[in-house]
Order: structure tokens, then C-alpha cells, then sequence
């Protein structure tokens, strides 16, 4: 059982206790339910913004803690100065030290799109990431069925999220492409083993219908490789280890921001 098994597998039970706790009902009457999302399209590609999907990430597998002080809301709102496009929080407690007052405190501090940085595979999380203030949510081809894929960016387009679809290679990407998509995203970091390799956007971007956004995840460190993927035709760049790994994510991202 790879990492990525063993996370799906603890998402069921995590889902299961949430449901017996918080019924669909109750998350359709929170504070942030009817609150309109942002459109990602619109910020992504502004021109006073940078197409950065900035990232609060305490923790990962892979490299263990990363950043156990930060301030959610701090962090956050020095990257939207900064010129991110959208943010990305993670609500995944067990492998990635997140959990749900990280991205409400984000919202609450923020007028940008928020992506809910998760492993979805029920509706109910989807209810879930609309209650706190998400605005995107994010479905990852290697533990869905197109069908899944299709059902769940329907049930996300009907909340009034926007969908972001995680593919790693050609197979994922060709069976997982529906209407119900706004973005595609595609990920450097093989969630099976963890290792990273940039060259996996080069060989894609151009198999992504033009009608998606075309996202780059992970492995990016350096300004150099942003202008090498816009050229190469991605829009967006999402960025986490690089900036949380620092004691001044903040500061990380404005000097990054300057180099583009």
C-alpha cells in the first residue's frame, strides 16, 4: 500500500466521522453557503496578478514538518499582496497537518479565490469546502472514475465552485477530461512515491484542451522555470514547499514575485 492508498483510506473513516458529527443540513446553513465564489478564471489571469497558487502547508510525507509557526491568516495575506492569483490551503490533518480553521481563517482574511487543497471523493466534502469559503475545489484523477470526475465537478459547478482537476500523466489526463472542469492541473510530484520531475508539465501542456486553464503543481523553485512553463502555454503555478519551508513565507514570495 503506497502513501497515496493509505490516505484514501484514512479520508473514509475521516469522512465518516464528519458526517456523524455535521449533517449535509447543517453545512447548508452555515455563514459562507450563500456567499457567491470568486471566479478562479478571472483572477488567474489579471494582469496585476501573477498566476501564483500560493500554499499554506505545515506539513507533507514526504519531508515531514515544514513549517509548524506560521500564522494562517498572516501567511495568506502577504501572499495575496504579493500578487497570487488564487491560494491554496490544505484541510488534510493526518499527512498534511492541515485542518478546516486554516481555510476559514483565509477567507476571513482574504478577497481572492481559495483553493480547498484536499483528497476528495464524497459529496459531502464538496458540501464541506463551500461552507468554509471555498472557492475551488480540487479532484484528483488518481483516486476517481471519470464517472466520479464528472459527478463531482457537476455537484461542484451547482454550489458555484470552480473545479480544478490533479492529472500526472497522459492516461489520467485523456480519461478524466469532462465539461464539468474548469482547470487542469498538472502535478510534478508522483503521489505513489513523492519524487518530483517538471519535465511532467512540458510533456502534457499541450495534450490539455485549450478550453481548461492549464496549471503547473510543484516543483517549482525558481522564477527561470515560471517563464519557461508561461511560454510553454500554462497559466498558473501552484507553489507551497518553496515559500512555507522559509521562516518568512511572506517575505519568500514577495522577493520570488520580483524575480518574474
Amino acid at each position: 500500500m503506497n502513501i497515496l492508498d493509505k490516505i484514501v483510506l484514512r479520508k473514509r473513516e475521516e469522512i465518516a466521522a464528519a458526517k456523524a458529527l455535521v449533517s449535509m443540513q447543517d453545512l447548508e446553513k452555515s455563514v459562507h453557503f450563500n456567499r457567491t465564489p470568486y471566479i478562479f478564471k478571472e483572477f488567474l489571469l489579471a494582469e496585476d496578478r501573477t498566476g501564483i497558487i500560493a500554499e499554506f502547508k505545515r506539513s507533507s510525507p514526504s519531508k515531514g514538518l515544514i513549517n509548524g509557526v506560521a500564522d494562517v491568516a498572516e501567511v495568506t495575506q502577504a501572499y495575496n499582496n504579493a500578487g497570487a492569483s488564487a491560494l491554496s490551503v490544505l484541510t488534510d490533518v493526518d499527512f498534511f497537518g492541515g485542518k478546516t480553521a486554516d481555510l476559514v481563517a483565509a477567507r476571513a482574511a482574504n478577497n481572492i479565490p481559495i483553493l480547498r487543497k484536499d483528497f476528495m471523493i464524497d459529496e459531502y466534502q464538496i458540501l464541506e469546502a463551500k461552507a468554509w469559503g471555498a472557492d475551488i475545489i480540487l479532484l484528483i484523477a488518481s483516486i476517481l472514475t471519470p464517472q466520479q470526475i464528472n459527478d463531482f465537478g457537476k455537484f461542484a459547478h451547482d454550489l458555484g465552485l470552480n473545479v480544478l482537476l490533479e492529472v500526472h500523466n497522459l492516461e489520467e489526463l485523456e480519461r478524466s477530461i469532462s465539461p464539468n472542469l474548469d482547470a487542469i492541473g498538472v502535478n510534478n510530484r508522483n503521489l505513489a512515491d513523492f519524487t518530483v520531475d517538471i519535465q511532467t508539465s512540458f510533456d502534457l501542456v499541450n495534450k490539455i484542451p485549450n478550453e481548461f486553464l492549464k496549471i503547473s503543481e510543484s516543483a517549482i523553485s525558481n522564477t527561470e522555470t515560471i517563464k519557461e512553463l508561461k511560454t510553454a502555454g500554462f497559466n498558473g503555478f501552484l507553489i507551497g514547499e518553496n515559500f512555507m519551508k522559509t521562516d518568512n513565507p511572506g517575505l519568500a514570495i514577495q522577493q520570488f514575485v520580483a524575480g518574474l
